[in-house]
């Protein structure tokens, strides 16, 4: 069944055909048809403004990588009232991510807490525990303000409001424990 092809060209049972006249031109005519060629302009205003863009970019890119590194005179400067104190936030992302989780939880949890008139001596007492607290946080941001950050510092107000939140996790459930106790109370005298 195999044949060489080398036979069957000697033997002429290969027939060969031709194409027919104008073949090429009518094939290159309906591919044009079916096709057509726009003309583009070589320097389009789009791709002039997109290299634009992209070469400022990677220049100013590179400007702000490799810039020298100068330092500037230094200056004394004197700390006044209107200078803002920096807080953990300042100090580094992973630290504004904790401040913000405990100053959160602090606020939900003040929020929750009901103010009665029967409450009002374990409010205060509280309210003036963390006022101290507060207090101190001030001092200990006033702190990392002028000495720049360090362990310790960093670490006290971390505590300091762990602290807070703490003395508010307490407060609440002192108001449990006061509600629970009026309800019983209440209880006992409407059975009188």
């Amino acid at each position: 069944m195999a044949r060489d092809i080398r036979e069957l060209f000697k033997d002429d049972k290969v027939v060969y055909e031709t194409m027919p006249k104008n073949h090429q031109e009518r094939f290159l005519a309906k591919l044009e048809e079916d096709l057509p060629v726009t003309n583009k302009s070589k320097f389009n205003w789009m791709r002039i403004a997109a290299s634009i863009v992209l070469f400022v970019g990677l220049g100013f890119g590179a400007f702000k990588f490799f810039k020298p590194n100068v330092e500037a005179p230094t200056e004394i400067v004197t700390t006044t009232e209107t200078d803002e104190t920096k807080t953990l936030g300042d100090v580094s992302p992973g630290l504004k991510k904790v401040e913000e989780y405990y100053l959160a939880s602090i606020n939900l949890e003040l929020s929750k807490m009901k103010y009665t008139p029967e409450t009002k001596d374990l409010f205060d007492g509280y309210l003036l525990q963390l006022d101290e607290l507060d207090k101190e946080y001030k001092r200990l941001s006033e702190e990392l303000t002028e000495s720049g950050p360090g362990e310790l510092t960093v670490n006290a107000l971390i505590d300091n409001l762990k602290f807070r939140l703490n003395l508010l996790y307490r407060m609440r459930d002192q108001l449990k424990e006061l509600s629970t106790s009026n309800d019983v109370t209440e209880e006992v005298e409407q059975s009188i």
